[in-house]
């Protein structure tokens, strides 16, 4: 399982997303290659699950992937309750 965490430009919201979700793959005992990329970065790439920003929705109408939303993207608890049920589905599957 392949996650892109994404942000505008530069790295800095799409890196601290990404050590959340090696967190919470940590607690749920679950494996997934999780890349940090910039919306420029993102275009022409493969994910199996996208976690961006609320305000990028927009930019990912296209994708195949399936794609978490984040409105406030320190709130480990909003990233936690989104991505979980996301996690099970995927390895359900």
């Amino acid at each position: 399982m392949k996650i892109a965490t994404l942000c505008g430009m530069g790295f800095g919201t799409s890196m601290m997303l990404k050590l959340f979700i090696l967190e919470i793959l940590k607690d749920l005992n679950m494996k997934a290659e999780v890349v940090p990329w910039d919306l420029g970065t993102f275009k022409g790439q493969q994910a199996d699950i996208i976690v961006a920003p609320m305000d990028m929705e927009m930019h990912l109408r296209s994708t195949s992937a399936k794609v978490v939303l984040i409105r406030n993207l320190v709130d480990k608890q909003e990233l936690r309750s989104k991505l979980v049920p996301v996690l099970e589905a995927y390895q359900g599957s």
